[in-house]
């Protein structure tokens, strides 16, 4: 049984406040879906993690290493789930802020033309990605070998262990919208897109 100090060294992972205020978002994302969404999801996959790592060797790797060493290992997928997730849901909070959307910042804009065609064709893009990932997921804008791309991922799974650097993100799990718009998933994508994506974000990663 690990120590009381070895325990302690373990619970290192903390639950990121929000970028915003709870109703920053409304009425696009409204305060109880965020009240939920961080303050019960998002802190339960810290605080499981926080538990699971505890007095393992993985007790003081960073949530990026954690997800690289226990990827696609069956007797980690506890382990990984939460890191990735609570990984996940940190970078979705970033991934919007009140009054987004609209055009992105000129560098990052030339990108997307680059490898899109226009902006256009990239929200299309990321919008079919959301609104196609069966079951729960992500749909991701990814820096993947010098080139923009737009990938969706299951469940905790994360470009990250694909060799991919994340830009932004739009959460599909039912969690992230069912509060505010039932089963309209497309309702909730869109209005993501048009409303709160926040392309400085990306811009900033793509740096």
């Amino acid at each position: 049984m690990a120590d009381t100090a070895t325990i302690e060294k373990a619970v290192r992972h903390v639950l990121p406040p929000l970028p915003y205020a709870t109703t920053a978002l409304d009425p696009v994302v409204s305060a109880n879906t965020i009240g939920f969404h961080h303050g019960k999801h998002h802190k339960g996959y810290v605080d499981t993690l926080n538990k699971l790592v505890a007095g393992t060797q993985f007790a003081d790797l960073s949530l990026e290493k954690l997800i690289g060493a226990t990827v696609d290992k069956a007797d980690d997928v506890a382990i990984f789930n939460n890191a990735a997730q609570a990984w996940n849901h940190s970078f979705y909070w970033r991934s919007l802020r009140p009054k987004g959307g609209g055009k992105p910042p000129a560098a990052l804009q030339q990108r997307i033309e680059a490898s899109f065609g226009t902006l256009d064709a990239c929200r299309k893009e990321l919008a079919t990605a959301a609104t196609t990932q069966f079951g729960s997921g992500w749909a991701w804008l990814v820096l993947d070998a010098g080139e923009l791309k737009v990938v969706k991922t299951a469940d905790a799974e994360t470009p990250l262990t694909r060799g991919m650097k994340p830009l932004l993100t739009i959460d599909v799990w039912e969690h992230a919208y069912y509060l505010d718009y039932q089963n309209g998933r497309a309702d909730y994508v869109n209005a993501v897109l048009d409303k709160l994506i926040n392309w400085g974000f990306a811009a900033e990663n793509l740096a």
